[in-house]
This record gives structure tokens, C-alpha cells and sequence, in this order.
């Protein structure tokens, strides 16, 4: 039996200036390339002659049991998928196809930018300390773990990150994770809005949290709420790590 690969390659936020070389020699290597519509579209000129494979949203199963079959077949087949593949990305389904058909693939996993790494670094230096990441989208998570999640981590002093925050018309998860975040957290709270991070129509906004549910939101769109000592220097959102609390800083730097 011929033993061929999938690449499962993470495309970061958007701009080919910030895709991994090694994302992209992956690409380069390919027999064939599948991803969601969106995505192959940011990589077209790259490996042009390549035969493309592309399906739409929530299409992923057909699009991992694709690649394993012509992996099967001793293609390499490259999987695309925005940010990092190993976060809310393809890489985990993919290893779990191949499991339940037994076939005898490999599997390479190739890191990119994630969507929280691409807006922090927009809106400053937010993540400078503990934080946790939290999907909104109930398409495979229930809104009661959802919830219960957010009831849990916003109790910390972490910094939050929200992905897939609200679609056209699934924004009950938003409006509770608002609600959530108001019980306790201050109004005051430094959040970041990052929508289409590296992208044409880049959008970047600092608010306070009390104003959140009212802010245009959608599932092009990041959230980064602060903690307690979360602050804006200079236009810029910044989590202080502690430095200060344990050295002098010196007027002369």
C-alpha cells in the first residue's frame, strides 16, 4: 500500500509576511491543497500549478477524510487552516480521522501565527502574563459548557481571550459572556478589539468593558479582555508583568 502525508500548515492571521517559511515550503510541496474557500484565496499565488481542493465552513470532515484518502493513495496532501492548526484549527480532527479509519498516513503538523498572538501584538502587550482562551461558538461546545467556563476563568485574575465571539445570528453566547464578564469584572476593565488582524479592513479598538455589548462584534473579530492591572500606555493596551514590584527601573533607560 502506497504511504503518502498530510501537512496540515497554519496560515497565521492573513498576510504572507507573517506565514512560517516552513508553512510555506509545506505548501510548495504539495500534490494538492485543501482548505475552507477563505484561506486558499490568501495563499494563491503561492505554489499556483497546484491542483486546490476547497469546501466551505463547517465542511471539515469531508475536508480531513479528503486528505487521508489521498494520502492513502502516496499523495501529499496539505490541509490549510487559518492561524495555527492546533488551536481551534484542523490539525486535532485530522489526527482523530486518521485514527478511526486506521489509515496508514503520515501527519505533519506545521505552527503558524495564531489569532491571539496576531491581535496582541496590535494592540500591544496585553498577554504579558497568565491568560486563557475561550471559543464562543456552541457549534460543537454547548452554550451550558460555555458558560460554565466563563463563570470559572473570569473569577481568576487572567487575562481572556474570546474567539469566534458572535455570528449573524448566534449572539446569545455573546450576550452572556458580556453579562459573565460584567459580574466580575470592573466596567472600567481595558478590553481589545481586533477584527481582521493583518488584513485589508484591519480594525483596532481599545474600550472599556462596560462598553462591550454595545461594540460591533463578529467572527472576524478577537476580544481581548484585561485583568485588574491591565492598563492603556500611550494608546496601547499593556499588561505589566511585574518587573516594577522587584526592580528599579532607571530614569537614564
Amino acid at each position: 500500500m502506497m504511504c503518502g502525508v498530510v501537512k496540515v500548515v497554519g496560515l497565521g492571521p492573513g498576510s504572507q509576511a507573517l506565514l512560517a517559511p516552513a508553512g510555506r515550503q509545506a505548501v510548495e510541496s504539495a500534490d494538492v491543497i485543501l482548505g475552507y474557500a477563505t484561506y486558499l484565496d490568501l495563499i494563491a499565488d503561492i505554489a499556483p500549478d497546484v491542483p486546490r481542493q476547497s469546501s466551505g465552513m463547517r465542511k471539515e470532515i469531508e475536508r480531513a477524510g479528503e486528505a487521508i484518502r489521498l494520502a492513502s493513495q502516496g499523495s501529499t496532501a496539505v490541509v490549510v487552516s487559518g492561524g495555527d492548526p492546533g488551536i481551534y484549527g484542523m490539525a486535532g480532527l485530522i489526527f482523530e480521522m486518521r485514527e478511526q479509519t486506521g489509515a496508514a498516513v503520515e501527519i505533519e503538523v506545521f505552527p503558524g501565527i495564531s489569532a491571539l498572538n496576531a491581535a496582541a501584538s496590535l494592540l500591544g502587550a496585553p498577554l504579558m502574563t497568565d491568560f486563557a482562551v475561550v471559543s464562543l461558538s456552541d457549534h460543537l461546545v454547548t452554550l451550558e459548557e460555555i458558560t460554565k467556563r466563563l463563570e470559572l476563568v473570569t473569577q481568576t485574575d487572567f487575562i481572556l481571550c474570546l474567539y469566534n465571539p458572535k455570528g449573524k445570528k448566534r449572539v446569545k453566547p455573546f450576550e452572556e459572556a458580556c453579562e459573565i464578564l460584567l459580574k466580575w469584572r470592573a466596567p472600567e476593565t481595558v478590553v481589545g478589539i481586533v477584527r481582521k488582524a493583518y488584513r485589508p479592513g484591519q480594525q483596532v479598538t481599545l474600550v472599556p468593558l462596560g462598553d462591550l455589548p454595545n461594540c460591533d462584534i463578529d467572527m472576524l473579530t478577537v476580544i481581548i479582555v484585561g485583568n485588574q492591572k491591565t492598563r492603556v500606555i500611550d494608546g496601547r493596551m499593556v499588561t505589566p508583568r511585574g518587573y516594577r514590584n522587584k526592580y528599579e527601573f532607571s530614569e537614564d533607560v
